[in-house]
């Protein structure tokens, strides 16, 4: 089975074509100041020819439906969808810190992917192996990253994502000695790990919507002024 991966939930853009047999065929990632309308497209071209391959040799499709940012995964849900629905071929939604937490092989500690939501806020979620299986360990959540990690002053916690770059000093004042920190090239996204956690899944394409988990700042701000 081929799968065409893509995220375009975070600052990041990255998509991957994953052989269920092989692994990664290619992937293509983008950490630069330009809208991701403007790149996906491009990427996912430049992608199918570096590989020799088509869009039609593609069996499944996956995207990152997030939380993050609103206009990013808009973008590429969109776009996962409209190539889903031009071949007929399945697709599949996977989460953003589900896929960013994966970035972390088996260790000891617990693992807290931090997307970095402004102004000390963070989408965050805890996971933990067991039995070589990551398990998540709570629901998905957005809010103040103090008052989040006030209660787990005591735990040993491995943090990841771009939130946890962000605000590592926040982090370390909070946690001390418990907080450890993944390397920055593996607290960033891989669509080749949306392909590889999405190959025995599969979403109705009509009924997939992204998953923001709050709202965005011009709701928001329309509701203090209401």
């Amino acid at each position: 089975m081929l799968i065409l991966a893509i995220d375009t939930s975070t600052n990041v853009g990255t998509v991957a074509l994953y052989s269920s047999e092989t692994g990664v065929v290619g992937e293509i990632t983008i950490n630069i100041k330009r809208t991701h309308s403007e790149n996906v497209m491009v990427a996912i071209d430049n992608l199918l020819k570096l590989t020799e391959h088509t869009i039609k040799d593609v069996d499944k499709f996956a995207v990152s439906i997030g939380p993050g940012s609103f206009t990013g995964i808009r973008i590429g849900v969109a776009v996962a969808k409209g190539l889903a629905y031009s071949t007929g071929k399945p697709i599949v939604g996977i989460n953003e810190l589900d896929v960013i937490a994966h970035n972390i092989s088996e260790t000891d500690c617990e693992i807290v992917p931090i997307i970095d939501a402004r102004k000390e806020r963070g989408y965050y979620c805890r996971y933990s192996y067991k039995n070589g299986e990551m398990i998540r360990e709570e629901e998905y959540n957005v809010g103040e990253i103090r008052e989040y990690l006030e209660d787990k002053k005591d735990k040993k916690i491995l943090f990841t994502g771009d939130g946890a770059l962000k605000y590592t000093d926040l982090i370390k004042e909070i946690m001390g000695e418990n907080a450890k920190f993944a390397i920055k090239s593996l607290s960033l996204p891989k669509a080749s790990i949306i392909a590889e956690i999405s190959e025995k899944t599969e979403d109705n394409l009509y009924t997939l919507e992204p998953f923001y988990l709050s709202k965005a700042q011009a709701e928001r701000e329309k509701e203090r002024k209401n």
